[in-house]
C-alpha cells in the first residue's frame, strides 16, 4: 500500500467519524424537538391554569413570557377549597389502584398458565381470550349495567372496578402469555428439578423476568382506568364521581369556570405522567424485549 492510498483511507475514515457524530447530533436534535412538542400542551395548560381566568378568555399562554404577572396560584387555592375535585381525586385512585393490581396479578398467572401449564382445552380458552380483545366497551354497557343493578353494585366504586379489571384481562393474558412463553424451558426445568412448585417457580422465576412486560401493562391499565371517562359516568356513584366526571360536572354547573377547570385538568393529567416518568425504564425494556422477541 502507497502513502497515497493510506491518506485517502485515512481522509474517508475521518470524514465518517464526522458524518457518524453529524448524524447522530441531528436525530437528538429531532428528538428533543419531538419531546418538546409532545409536552408543550402540558406546558401550555400548566401556563393557563396559573393564569387569571380574565386573562386566560383574552389572549393565549404564551403571553405569560411576556407579562410573568398575569401568573397567579389562586386557582389552585380554589382547586384545593372545592371538596367534590378533592373527593373524587382520592376516589380515582380507590379506582385505578385495584383495577390496575387486579388486572396485572391476574393476568401474570393467567397468562403463566397459558404458557406452560397442560390442562384440558388450553388453546382453545386461549383462543376465546384473544377474541375478547375486539369486543368493544360499548357492547357490554347495558348488559353489565343491568347485571350490576340486580347484585347491587351498580354506580359504586367496586361496580367500576369489575368493570375495568374485566376488560383489562384479555389484553394482560394475551401481552404475559407470549411474554411468558420466550422464557427458556430449560430454566423452567431445572428450577422444577431443584424442587420449586408452580407457585414458587412462577414468583421466583417467572416474575422476576417478565418485570419489564409487567411494567408496561401495568403503566397502560393505569392510564387507561385513571382517563376513563365513558365507565364512570355510567357505573360511578354520581355523588362521590372519579375526577373526569367531577370535571365534566363542573363544566355543566358552572360554565367556563376556568379558574377551576384548569388547575384540576393539569393535577388529573399530572399524575399519570408521573408513573409514567417514574417507570419509564421498565416500560422500554418491556417495549424492547417485546420488539426482539
Amino acid at each position: 500500500m502507497t502513502s497515497a492510498d493510506t491518506v485517502v483511507q485515512a481522509k474517508q475514515s475521518l470524514i465518517a467519524r464526522i458524518a457518524a457524530r453529524a448524524g447522530g447530533g441531528a436525530v437528538r436534535v429531532v428528538l428533543v424537538l419531538i419531546g418538546l412538542l409532545w409536552l408543550m400542551p402540558t406546558a401550555g395548560l400548566l401556563l393557563s391554569s396559573l393564569r387569571d381566568p380574565s386573562q386566560v378568555s383574552i389572549s393565549g399562554w404564551w403571553k405569560v413570557f411576556t407579562d410573568p404577572g398575569q401568573l397567579t396560584f389562586s386557582g389552585y387555592d380554589k382547586l384545593l377549597g372545592n371538596q367534590q375535585i378533592t373527593d373524587s381525586l382520592w376516589t380515582t385512585l380507590a379506582i385505578t389502584v385495584p383495577a390496575t393490581l387486579l388486572v396485572v396479578v391476574i393476568g401474570a398467572l393467567a397468562g403463566y398458565a397459558f404458557a406452560w401449564m397442560d390442562f384440558p382445552g388450553r388453546d382453545w380458552w386461549f383462543l376465546i381470550v384473544v377474541g375478547l380483545l375486539v369486543v368493544p366497551v360499548q357492547v357490554a354497557l347495558i348488559p353489565v349495567a343491568k347485571l350490576f343493578g340486580e347484585i347491587g353494585i351498580f354506580q359504586t366504586t367496586t361496580g367500576v372496578v369489575l368493570f375495568h379489571t374485566a376488560f383489562g384481562l384479555p389484553f394482560a393474558i394475551f401481552l404475559l402469555r407470549n411474554f411468558f412463553a420466550e422464557i427458556p424451558r430449560e430454566l423452567l426445568e431445572a428450577a422444577r428439578l431443584d424442587g420449586a412448585g408452580e407457585l414458587r417457580l412462577f414468583v421466583r422465576v417467572v416474575m422476576p423476568l417478565g418485570g419489564p412486560a409487567i411494567a408496561s401493562l401495568g403503566i397502560f391499565q393505569f392510564l387507561w382506568v385513571w382517563n376513563d371517562m365513558l365507565v364512570a359516568l355510567i357505573f360511578a356513584d354520581s355523588g362521590n364521581p372519579p375526577i373526569t366526571v367531577a370535571l365534566q360536572q363542573q363544566v355543566r354547573q358552572f360554565g367556563n369556570n376556568i379558574d377551576i377547570l384548569g388547575p384540576g385538568a393539569f393535577v388529573s393529567m399530572l399524575i399519570p405522567l408521573a408513573v409514567f416518568f417514574a417507570f419509564q425504564r421498565q416500560f422500554v425494556a418491556g417495549v424492547m424485549a417485546g420488539a426482539v422477541k
